[in-house]
């Protein structure tokens, strides 16, 4: 069975991103160390389009996952700029009942019953998982379907703004796996769910 691991960067106090979900406030952190890390350890979670400015080759493998989901509003961040498809690298999954028709080819759309299509990737055979990229409905929406959490923390604090999970209050328990510390003061913490 495949896992899905929310892969997902926030602020000290727990949000994605402002109020509409823009946390582009975290994007000068994403430099020096903690990018090195990211290009070693999570090539795939690089869009694709960036990977030349990057210095990442084409052909780099896939470390953790061959398949990514988002909501439409995350994956609308892309379209802003032109790119339909931001992780070519993997297969694509948009969570959205706002576009009648893929944009791109790599690009799948799920309307309907998200919780069986993440249950049916996680049934396939694959040594590699599954990426829950973001935003907050879906990861609320499939909250009992993630088996870790991979939590990128950037030393912000917002004050308000897109939580990690827009769901309702239901205690749920993680095991800490990891935590590694950056120079520019990111952590990055895994956790596996306790089932």
């Amino acid at each position: 069975m495949r896992k899905l691991t929310y892969f997902i960067a926030c602020s000290i106090d727990g949000f994605i991103g402002d109020p509409t979900g823009d946390g582009s406030s975290t994007y000068s952190y994403v430099a020096g160390e903690f990018l090195e890390y990211l290009k070693a350890e999570y090539p795939e979670t690089v869009a694709a389009h960036a990977w030349p400015v990057l210095g990442l080759e084409p052909g780099t493998k896939n470390r953790h996952f061959d398949t990514v989901i988002q909501g439409m509003h995350s994956y609308q961040l892309g379209l802003d700029i032109g790119v339909t498809s931001p992780y070519a690298q993997m297969r694509e999954y948009v969570a959205t009942r706002s576009l009648a028709k893929s944009p791109d080819p790599n690009v799948e759309l799920i309307a309907d019953d998200l919780v069986g299509r993440v249950r049916a990737l996680k049934a396939e055979d694959s040594p590699l998982d599954i990426w829950l990229c973001g935003g907050s409905t879906i990861a609320g929406e499939l909250i009992d379907e993630i088996d870790e959490l991979v939590i990128k923390t950037y030393p912000q604090v917002f004050g308000a703004g897109m939580p990690m999970f827009g769901t309702d209050f239901a205690a749920r328990d993680f095991e800490l796996g990891s935590v590694r510390a950056f120079d520019n003061g990111v952590l990055v913490r895994s956790y596996t769910r306790k089932r």
